[in-house]
Formats: structure tokens, C-alpha cells, sequence
């Protein structure tokens, strides 16, 4: 008997789907409250800064959908330096209403504290409130971060609850150095080095090379709370 796989990737027809769930899944969270703190408009606003990076994702990255359509990953593919979107910021300031400096300063504090060598990054786990969340998101993440092993690059995620990083660190994540957004949110930032053979470039490199990647012959993509 052959089992379903547990996740599909994504494709562009799917765009909507991922963009309600990664909305969903942000919507309820304290990040969220300090990045729109007008209830009445956080939803339709985080939907549209999700849509610009979500849509920036599949140009530049991949995503995976659980088997049903219930929880999703989407990750950016860092070989090198990667372009923020196409008028990124007046883009931005669009979908905020006005609330654009705090997603500026989000970006630039996760930015910051990102590695400089080559890897995948995971930009939203995105598994909403609803039944057996927990198993969702065992089985979203572990399906996907089996995907992303064969490209043999380290994996990055930040994290943003105790819950969120242990999930992360059952998955063969360790954490690095916890920083402050200067806001009362706390981003545990989690590495997962590569466990198959064409990873073994990055063997005994668990910490974060302070160098610039060398340029690579093609580029994918990044980001992460709602986004980058």
C-alpha cells in the first residue's frame, strides 16, 4: 500500500491558500498586536504583507502545504544576498496603512541577526489555531525540512515562543544567541546543520561564519513574523 506523502509543494495556484494560513496563524499572536495595534485592521493588514512575501517565496524559495491543505511552510532559498521585492517598500507601505516603520524595524532587526553563510531559511511555519495543531505542525515541518535536507545547505528559523522553539528543537534545530526586537518580543533564532552527505561542506560548522557567502551561479530566496 503507498501512503499520501505528508506534504506537497506549493505552486502559484496555491498562493491564496498559504496567504490565509500564514494570516491566520500570525492574527492571534503578540507580534501581530505590536505590528498593527489597530484590531479592527490587523487581519486585512497582515494578509497583504503575507500575500507580497508569500508570492516573493515562490520566485525565490519554495513552499509545502500538508497533505489537506491545513498547514504550510514557507522557506527562501539564501545562496547568496537576496533582493528585497520589486518596490518593496512602497509596496509595504501600502499594505500597512501607516504602520509601515514597525515592519521596517522587524526587518532590520531579523535581517541583522541572520547568518552570512549559505542556507535555507524557513520564513513561516504557518499552522493556524484549530484541531490537532500540534500534530500539524510535527508533521508540516517534518516533511518539508526532509525537502529542504536535500539541497545539503543548513536550515534557519526564527522562533518566537518557547512552544514555537522547542517544536523546532525536536526537529534537530539547536538555538542560537535569544535577541530583543526592543518592543518586549524576544526571537529565538534555531540552526539545523544538513544530515546528508552533500551537506558535509557544512560539517563542524555549527556556529554562523561571520564572512560573506561566495557568490553562487544562482540566487532563491528569504524572510519572516509576518514576514522575513
Amino acid at each position: 500500500m503507498i501512503s499520501s506523502p505528508p506534504v506537497v509543494r506549493a505552486r502559484w495556484r496555491d498562493v491564496d491558500l498559504i496567504v490565509e494560513l500564514v494570516t491566520a496563524t500570525v492574527t492571534p499572536t503578540v507580534a501581530a498586536a505590536w505590528l498593527v495595534p489597530d484590531e479592527r485592521r490587523r487581519r486585512d493588514v497582515l494578509t497583504d504583507v503575507a500575500r507580497l512575501w508569500v508570492e516573493h517565496a515562490l520566485l525565490f524559495g519554495d513552499a509545502f502545504l500538508l497533505a489537506g491543505g491545513t498547514a504550510a511552510t514557507v522557506w527562501f532559498h539564501h545562496y547568496r544576498p537576496i533582493p528585497a521585492p520589486v518596490r518593496y517598500e512602497r509596496r509595504l507601505a501600502d499594505a500597512c496603512a501607516g504602520q509601515v516603520d514597525r515592519f521596517l524595524l522587524l526587518d532590520r532587526a531579523l535581517a541583522t541577526h541572520r547568518p552570512a553563510q549559505p542556507h535555507n531559511h524557513l520564513a513561516f511555519l504557518a499552522v493556524p489555531p484549530g484541531p490537532q495543531r500540534a500534530d500539524r505542525a510535527e508533521a508540516v515541518l517534518a516533511g518539508s525540512q526532509r525537502r529542504m535536507d536535500t539541497l545539503g545547505l543548513p536550515t534557519y528559523a526564527e522562533t518566537w515562543t518557547g512552544a514555537h522553539r522547542d517544536l523546532h528543537l525536536r526537529h534537530g534545530y539547536q538555538q542560537r544567541g535569544d535577541f530583543p526586537l526592543g518592543n518586549g518580543l524576544l526571537v529565538h533564532p534555531t540552526w539545523r546543520l544538513s544530515p546528508l552527505p552533500t551537506g558535509r561542506r557544512n560539517a563542524g560548522t555549527g556556529h554562523w561564519s561571520s564572512a560573506r557567502p561566495a557568490r553562487r551561479a544562482r540566487n532563491d530566496r528569504l524572510t519572516g513574523p509576518v514576514a522575513r
